[in-house]
C-alpha cells in the first residue's frame, strides 16, 4: 500500500522542547506568520514564552500560538521540530511519542547537535519522516540553519526541512557535521575561558565581551552568547566534550555550576551575566562612572615608532585634533612613516571617511622627527616599537629622561609588561598600557592597561584621551594578554591543533574556517584569523603567554613553529595557511 502524505495545507508547525532553541524558533516561525503549537512540560516555560509571544510582531491574521505540555495537540501539524536537551534517550523518546501522535509522512525534524541524526531517525521508527535542523546558536532573524537530511530521509521530508529554513527567516547554509563539530568544540571552549576571566576578577563582565566584540569582531560577546545559548545548555555540552576528550579546556568553569544553582540560566530564566524583562529584552544595567579626578588635559601627542602601528595611531591622533610628531629611527623612515599616513587618508577621501578639507588639516598637525627631543612639550607619548622587552625597556628609559614632568607615557603592547616599561622610565606613576588594535584608523577598541603604580590621574587621562579618539576603552591590571590575547590565542591554538589530529581532514583548515564564518557569524575562521595577524607575531604571542601562565590552553604549536620557520608568515608575505603567494 502506497503511504500518503497528510494534507497539511495551512496546518501549524510544531515545536516541542522550549528552552532557549525551542523558544526561538517557535516566536520566530511566529513572527513570520507561521500558525504555531508549542510543547513543553514546565508550566513555567509555557508561561515565560506566552508572555514574550504577545510581544513578538506578526503580520495580520496570525493567530496566537498554541501553548500545551500535551503532546497530543501536535496531531495534525504539518511538521514538528524537536528541541529538547541534548540527550539521545530523551530525543529519541520525545521522537517516538511524536510519531504516535503524527500520521506517516508528517516531516519530523531533530535539532540534534552532536548525536547522530540517522540513529536517531532509525530508533524512533519513521527514518524517511526525520531530518535534521542544524542549529549553531538559539536562531535569530536571517541566522545560519543548516538542514540534514540522512541517506534515510525521503525527498518530501528533505523539502520540508528547508522550506522550514527559508520560510522562518534563516540563512541555509552547508557545514556538514565534522566541521560543526570542531567549530561547536572551539567556540565553546572560547566561552568558557571566557566565564573563568570573569570569575578571576580580572575584568567584568560587560569588558570581557566588549573586547571580544570589538577587538575580535565577534557578533556578539561570548556571555552573551552564553546567555541566548543557556548557562544550564553550555554546561551539559562542555560536559560532553571533557567526559569524551578529557581536555580540560571543557572542564565547566566552576561559576556556571553556581549560576545554575542558583537559577541564573540566562535569558530564558530572565537573568544570566546579564538581565531580561519579561520579553526576553536586556534590562539597561548602570555601571560606575569612571573615576575622572586627576585627568590632564591631553593637547600635543608624540609617537614613538615607523611601523604600521605608529603610523595607525599617528592618523587617528591627527584627525581627532592633535598636533603629533612621530619619531622615527632616521629621517628616511620618518619621511617614510609621513607619506604613508597620507596615502591613507588619501584612501580615506576616496572611501568618503574624511573629507580633502580634513585630510589636509590632519597632515598639518603631524610632523616627523629623529630624536626623542621632539617629545619636548607632548602631553601624552606612545611608544609603538619592536614587541621586544629589551627594545621597550630601553625606549622607557630613554623616555623617561627625555619627556617633560607629568608627560603620560604609554606603550602599545600586547603582550609584554606594562610594569617592566614603567620601572625602566624611572617614573613608573605615569606609565600605562594603550594596546591599539591593527588598524588603528578602523578598529575601535583600545585596553588600557594599568600597572600597580599607574597614578589614577594618568589612568583618568588615558581613558578621556582615547575616548576623544572615538575609541572604546576597557579596562584591565597589567598581565600577559590582556582580555583579548589571552582568551583569543588558546581558541587558536586549538584550532592549530585540529591539524594533528589522528585522521584530520586534509581540508580541515579550509572547512573549519567556514563552519566558523558560517555557523557562529565570525567575520574570518581562526586559520585566517592567524595569517591576518601574522604567523610569526602569533608564535610569539604563544611562547610569552606560555611563559606566564605555563597551562596546555597557552602551549606554542609546533605547526606553527613549523610554518614560521619555512618562511610562511601569513598575509605580509602572502604566504600562510590561508594566503599563498601570487
Amino acid at each position: 500500500m502506497t503511504q500518503q502524505t497528510p494534507d497539511t495545507s495551512g496546518a501549524p508547525i510544531g515545536v516541542v522542547g522550549l528552552g532557549s532553541v525551542g523558544e526561538a524558533l517557535l516566536l520566530l516561525l511566529h513572527a513570520a506568520g507561521h500558525a504555531v503549537v508549542g510543547v513543553d512540560t514546565d508550566p513555567d516555560v509555557l508561561a515565560r514564552v506566552a508572555t514574550r509571544a504577545k510581544g513578538t510582531p506578526a503580520p495580520d491574521g496570525t493567530p496566537e500560538p498554541v501553548l500545551t505540555d500535551d503532546a497530543a495537540r501536535l496531531r495534525g501539524v504539518r511538521l514538528a521540530v524537536e528541541a529538547v536537551p541534548e540527550d539521545g534517550a530523551v530525543k529519541t523518546g520525545v521522537l517516538r511519542r511524536v510519531t504516535e501522535v503524527c500520521p506517516p509522512g508528517t516531516p519530523l525534524l531533530t535539532t540534534a547537535a552532536g548525536l547522530s541524526v540517522a540513529r536517531l531517525a532509525i530508533a524512533c521508527g519513521r527514518p524517511a519522516d526525520v531530518a535534521g535542523l542544524r542549529l549553531f546558536t538559539p536562531p535569530a532573524p536571517g541566522g545560519p540553519a543548516e538542514a540534514v537530511p540522512t541517506s534515510l530521509t525521503s525527498e518530501e521530508t528533505t523539502a520540508a526541512a528547508r522550506g522550514l529554513v527559508a520560510s522562518a527567516g534563516l540563512t541555509e547554509v552547508e557545514v556538514g557535521a565534522g566541521p560543526a563539530a570542531d567549530a561547536r568544540a572551539l567556540v565553546l571552549g572560547l566561552l568558557n575561558r571566557a566565564v573563568a576571566l570573569c570569575a578571576e576578577g580580572y575584568a567584568s563582565h560587560e569588558d570581557v565581551d566588549t573586547a571580544m566584540r570589538l577587538g575580535c569582531g565577534l557578533p556578539a560577546g561570548p556571555l552573551q552568547t552564553l546567555d541566548r545559548i543557556g548557562l544550564d545548555t553550555a554546561h551539559a555540552a562542555l560536559t560532553r566534550l571533557w567526559r569524551r576528550t578529557g581536555d580540560t579546556a571543557f572542564e565547566p568553569a566552576p561559576l556556571l555550576g553556581r549560576m545554575i544553582a542558583d537559577g541564573r540560566l540566562g535569558r530564558k530564566s530572565g537573568g544570566g551575566f546579564y538581565g531580561y524583562d519579561e520579553t526576553g529584552a536586556p534590562v539597561r544595567e548602570r555601571g560606575d562612572a569612571p573615576d575622572e579626578t586627576g585627568a590632564r588635559t591631553v593637547r600635543r601627542v608624540g609617537v614613538l615608532g615607523s611601523g604600521a602601528m605608529a603610523r595607525g595611531i599617528a592618523e587617528v591622533t591627527v584627525l581627532a585634533g592633535h598636533p603629533t610628531v612621530l619619531v622615527a629611527r632616521g629621517a628616511a623612515k620618518a619621511d617614510a612613516a609621513l607619506a604613508s599616513v597620507a596615502d591613507s587618508l588619501t584612501r580615506g577621501v576616496r572611501r568618503g571617511r574624511v573629507t580633502p578639507a580634513e585630510r589636509q588639516a590632519a597632515l598639518d598637525r603631524l610632523d616627523g622627527a629623529t630624536g626623542l627631543d621632539a617629545f619636548a612639550g607632548c602631553d601624552l607619548v606612545i611608544e609603538a616599537v619592536a614587541e621586544d622587552p629589551d627594545v621597550k625597556r630601553e625606549m622607557f628609559a630613554a623616555l623617561g629622561e627625555a619627556c617633560d614632568p607629568g608627560t603620560v607615557l604609554s606603550t602599545t603592547t600586547s603582550s609584554l609588561s606594562v610594569a617592566a616599561c614603567a620601572e625602566a622610565s624611572g617614573r613608573p606613576a605615569d606609565v600605562v598600557g594603550l594596546h591599539f588594535f591593527n588598524p588603528a584608523p578602523v578598529m575601535r577598541l583600545v585596553e588600557l592597561a594599568h600597572a600597580p603604580g599607574t597614578d589614577p590621574g594618568v589612568l583618568a587621562t588615558a581613558r578621556a584621551f582615547c575616548a576623544g579618539l572615538g575609541k572604546t576603552v576597557v579596562e584591565c591590571p597589567d598581565r600577559t594578554g590582556f582580555i583579548v590575547n589571552s582568551l583569543l590565542f588558546p581558541y587558536l591554538g586549538a584550532a592549530l591543533a585540529l591539524l594533528d589530529r589522528p585522521g584530520a581532514d586534509d581540508r580541515v583548515v579550509e572547512r573549519t574556517d567556514a563552519a566558523v564564518e558560517r555557523g557562529f557569524g565570525y567575520p574570518m575562521g581562526p586559520f585566517a584569523l592567524l595569517d591576518t595577524i601574522g604567523l610569526d607575531v602569533s608564535l610569539a604571542i604563544q611562547h610569552r603567554l606560555f611563559d606566564h601562565f605555563e597551562t596546555p590552553d597557552y602551549e606554542p604549536s609546533d605547526a606553527l613553529a613549523e610554518l614560521v620557520s619555512a618562511g610562511l608568515l601569513g598575509r605580509k608575505n602572502r604566504r600562510g595557511l590561508r594566503t599563498t603567494a601570487r
